[in-house]
This record gives structure tokens, C-alpha cells and sequence, in this order.
């Protein structure tokens, strides 16, 4: 399956309005190391009984990492296997996004609102339609850039993603679109001097402590608690051992919507992550992938929970993973804030 048909395939299988009602019943409100002996205990009266839950119930959901205050408090893993490489499938558009971060930091990038044909010289007039010139890395990042995501490209050819017709004037709407990520890899490429794999492990794996990402015919797999740690991340405002490796105003613009979004989260849109509706309190956003991979970042309790299932359609239907995170897990984690 191309990329694109597996996009649409996505945008099919979870609906605006199945995903937004789950996400409407839960009300907003350092690398994580494992607790010490005593608060481990509490951590393990919280999650009682929650191996036992998902090994029964919940047999699609394949790996959870829940981070409190900066703690692993809980983990599972049904191959009882913390490093199995998982496919993640388009939670890699918020690792894309985590890289353009960095790289503002570094000034790679001078502006969000940089047109894309003035960071690839070389793409100037590739596309006959004169209004890509108005796309910008904003554009990019934010799903609005105005490209037919109907018509066919090229997987990982981001000529050819650059090449097809547009639907719409550059951000004028959101439009959910797997042929982006080839493009944002060509700009890193460009403007970081290297292969877009060395670049993550210099700035993002290894200051980190994480295991390296694996690429496989444009899908990517990750350790379920390195998906937690770009999580926590984010969580401490792109700072890490007290080095800031994501631009903050970057960082600010990321985790706010950039437009009222669409399929499949069926939520506004930030750059490379989904903002559920948010009160007063810092806003919770997350990763999305095909099937029930996700990266939510809880800010109003300090929480980072990871989750991992079963790639298919199925899987995507039944929500699994994502009434895992808004429910037992976070209750666990109340009941363990409760007892502190």
C-alpha cells in the first residue's frame, strides 16, 4: 500500500467524531528513571492489577510507559520485551516536528513562516502551480498546505510529493497528508548538512539516553520508552539536563492550534501533534499513529503516557490504547498522586 492510500485508509478508520467523543469525556486538569524502592511500592499498589487488565481485556494494545513527575512509574510490555522496535506509524510526524524544533534552536531555520522554495532553491518552479511559492515550513508542519491528497507520489520521494496538484490556496485548510514527511526530511537534509538518521541520533537520541530509531521502507519503529522520553520532552518545554534543544517559541507554536484540524484525530492541529480543547491550564496534546500508537502529554498532572498495539484496522476501531490512557492509566496515576 502506498503512502498516501494508507493515509486515506487512516483517515477512514478513525473518525472526527469517534476519537473527539472519547477525548471529550476526560476532563483537562530529566529522563524519567525508575522510582526508588518506597515509592515504588506506591507505584505498585496504583497500577495493581493492570498487567492482569491488558493482558485479558485489551488485546490489542501491545507495550504502555507511563512517566509522573519525571518518574517511570509503570510499564508493560506483552512480549516482555522493553526493546522491541515498534512500527509507530504517524507518530513520526511529531518526531519530524521535535527535529524542526531543534534545529530552529541551532537556527537552521529562520522562521516558521519561510516560504519552502527559499529553503530548496533547487524546487523553485518545479511545480507549475505558482502558488506552492506561498507555502511555508508553517504550512508544512500544520497539514495546510493546500496539495490534492488524492493524488498519487512516489513514496519517500519528496519531488514527487512536491509535484502534485493543489487542491486549495496554501492555509486555507487542514488536510491530512502522509506525503509531507518526505519533504520535511529533504529540509532537514538540506539545511543540517546530513542524512536526516545521523543528525537525530547527534541532537535527539543521544542527548536523550535513547535507543536508536529504526527506518524500514519510510516506517518507523521505536522502544515504546523512548517514545515516552520525547514526551517528557516536550513536557519540560524542550529542556533536558539543562540544555534547551527545542526552540521555546517554537515549542509554544507546536503545542498550540494551528487550525481547527480534521481526520483522523478529529481535533485541532498544532505542528506534528493534535491539541485536544483546553481550559485555563497548559494544554494536553499527543501523538497520534495508525491503530493506537501514542505520545500523550498531560501537562495539568505532569504526565507522560507512551502506548503501543496492534498495526490494523481493527485496532484502530476499538480505541484500546486511548481509553487505556484516559482511564485506568490516569486514574492509577491520581491514586498514586493521592497517596503522596
Amino acid at each position: 500500500m502506498t503512502a498516501n492510500a494508507h493515509g486515506l485508509t487512516e483517515a477512514r478508520l478513525i473518525g472526527r467524531r469517534r476519537l473527539a467523543g472519547l477525548l471529550a469525556a476526560w476532563p483537562l486538569a530529566s529522563l524519567a528513571q525508575d522510582e526508588p524502592p518506597t515509592a515504588a511500592a506506591s507505584a505498585g499498589r496504583a497500577f495493581e492489577g493492570m498487567d492482569a487488565h491488558i493482558e485479558r481485556d485489551l488485546p490489542s494494545v501491545q507495550s504502555a510507559v507511563v512517566l509522573w513527575r519525571g518518574q517511570r512509574v509503570y510499564a508493560y510490555h506483552r512480549d516482555g520485551n522493553p526493546d522491541t522496535l515498534h512500527d509507530v506509524q504517524s507518530v513520526d510526524k511529531s518526531v519530524a516536528s521535535t527535529l524542526v524544533g531543534i534545529a530552529m534552536a541551532e537556527k537552521r531555520f529562520a522562521s516558521l513562516d519561510q516560504p519552502i522554495e527559499s529553503l530548496m532553491p533547487d524546487w523553485a518552479g518545479l511545480n507549475p502551480d505558482t502558488r506552492t511559492r506561498a507555502i511555508t515550513l508553517r504550512h508544512l508542519l500544520s497539514m495546510s498546505t493546500g496539495f490534492d491528497t488524492r493524488a498519487p507520489w512516489r513514496s519517500s520521494n519528496p519531488v514527487s510529493a512536491w509535484n502534485r496538484p493543489l487542491a486549495q490556496a496554501p492555509g486555507s485548510a487542514f488536510a491530512y497528508d502522509n506525503a509531507l514527511a518526505p519533504v520535511v526530511g529533504a529540509l532537514l537534509e538540506k539545511h543540517t548538512g546530513g542524512p536526516v538518521a545521523r543528525y537525530t541520533q547527534e541532537v535527539l537520541t543521544e542527548p536523550l539516553g535513547m535507543g536508536a530509531p529504526a527506518l524500514d521502507r519510510a516506517t518507523l519503529r521505536m522502544r515504546t520508552r523512548d517514545m515516552a522520553t520525547l514526551g517528557q520532552l516536550w513536557l519540560q518545554g524542550g529542556r533536558w539536563a539543562g540544555v534547551q534543544h527545542i526552540d521555546p517559541d517554537y515549542l509554544d507554536e507546536a503545542t498550540a492550534p494551528q487550525n481547527g484540524g480534521g481526520r483522523p484525530g478529529g481535533l485541532p492541529y498544532g505542528l506534528g501533534w493534535w491539541i485536544p480543547p483546553a481550559g485555563p491550564q497548559r494544554r494536553t496534546f499527543f501523538a497520534l499513529g495508525f491503530g493506537g500508537q501514542y505520545i500523550w502529554v498531560h501537562p495539568p498532572m505532569d504526565l507522560v503516557i507512551a502506548a503501543t498495539s496492534t498495526v490494523s484496522g481493527e485496532s484502530a476501531a476499538g480505541g484500546a490504547a486511548l481509553n487505556l490512557i484516559r482511564g485506568r492509566l490516569r486514574d492509577a496515576v491520581g491514586r498514586l498522586a493521592a497517596a503522596r
